[in-house]
């Protein structure tokens, strides 16, 4: 078990720091201005999981702030992680949006260096990656730290002291630096790690040893990323498509294997809906005998209903009574 956090107490913190086994989200932002669909996948989500991810223009496609969509969601009852990338800030509008998710009571931050325009609906738009996703940790945790801003400058009153967060792709070439990696965000501040979504549960439980080996374990809180299949098609496309995920072609037999046989299209369409979140849950119960790993971070791509009955069926429910004024700080 990781030590105790340096930073105020969140909801996810206090799971993750007294040994519980903690359950995150996803919630992605919607591509316009409703606050009413950020709404609505927060009730959904809500008392199923002990915090919610709040993307940053996931896959580089514009959509609502995290920030602006995490403060919707915590209105809701959700404890959001906001989710801040590096692709489109410099070192100026990275710390002047942390003073304001902190002034607004959001009290986790994730960081991730963010997938390439160039994968988004603005291809030509200018990438700034002014710092890259450690870097950024670093600078959350001098803020929480030493209460300086980048360049060394005081900031006035108390400084924000959040709950810093990390990602890593322990399938992503180079396969072999990825542990050395998470040692690198982790001694630059991180205090916990989500990771890609995991498939290959033999791959995983290697990385898990390696990161053992390092000593990292004893310093950081690692959940493991999930992402329940919606049919074959989407298993296929990770398969092939998608860099860092290692997805077993015994995966992609099973998915399609869910659906054989039935011949109408909403019929075939809800067995395999209903095979992806079995899987799911048995991915959630093969992680849990790993050593290290100290929860799971369920990413139901704009399928928020599902994360319900995989929690559920996984035996996690009801979560820990959350911490009615945590955020407050």
């Amino acid at each position: 078990m990781a030590p105790e956090s340096r930073t105020v107490e969140t909801n996810l913190s206090r799971v993750l720091s007294s040994g519980g086994f903690a359950v995150t989200g996803e919630l992605g932002p919607p591509k316009g201005a409703d606050p009413a669909v950020v709404r609505d996948k927060a009730r959904l989500l809500r008392g199923s999981v002990d915090a919610v991810n709040i993307t940053d223009n996931q896959t580089a496609v514009v959509r609502m702030s995290s920030i602006a969509a995490a403060a919707l969601a915590r209105d809701e009852g959700l404890e959001p992680v906001v989710q801040m990338t590096t692709r489109d800030r410099n070192r100026l509008a990275i710390q002047a949006d942390l003073l304001g998710a902190w002034a607004l009571g959001l009290r986790n931050v994730l960081c991730l260096t963010g997938d390439h325009q160039t994968f988004g609906n603005h291809p030509t738009a200018k990438n700034v990656w002014d710092i890259d996703s450690i870097q950024l940790v670093k600078l959350l945790a001098e803020m929480r730290d030493q209460g300086v801003f980048a360049n060394g400058e005081a900031l006035e009153g108390d400084p924000p002291r959040f709950f810093v967060g990390a990602v890593e792709s322990p399938f992503a070439d180079p396969v072999a630096y990825r542990p050395f990696r998470v040692a690198k965000k982790v001694r630059a501040g991180a205090e916990f790690l989500q990771t890609q979504c995991i498939y290959n549960m033999e791959k995983f439980r290697e990385f898990m040893a390696r990161l053992g080996d390092l000593g990292v374990l004893d310093k950081v809180h690692v959940m493991a990323g999930l992402s329940p299949l919606k049919g074959p098609g989407m298993a296929k496309y990770m398969r092939d498509n998608v860099p860092g995920i290692d997805m077993p072609d015994e995966v992609v037999e099973r998915m399609t294997a869910a659906g054989a046989g039935i011949d109408d299209k909403a019929e075939r369409q809800k067995a395999w809906r209903a095979e992806g979140i079995r899987l799911c849950v048995e991915q959630i119960q093969q992680v849990r005998e790993i050593p290290g790993v100290a929860g799971v971070h369920v990413m139901a791509i704009e399928w928020e209903e599902a994360v319900r009955p995989i929690v559920e069926g996984a035996g996690l429910l009801p979560r820990p009574e959350p911490l009615g004024a945590a955020a407050e700080g």
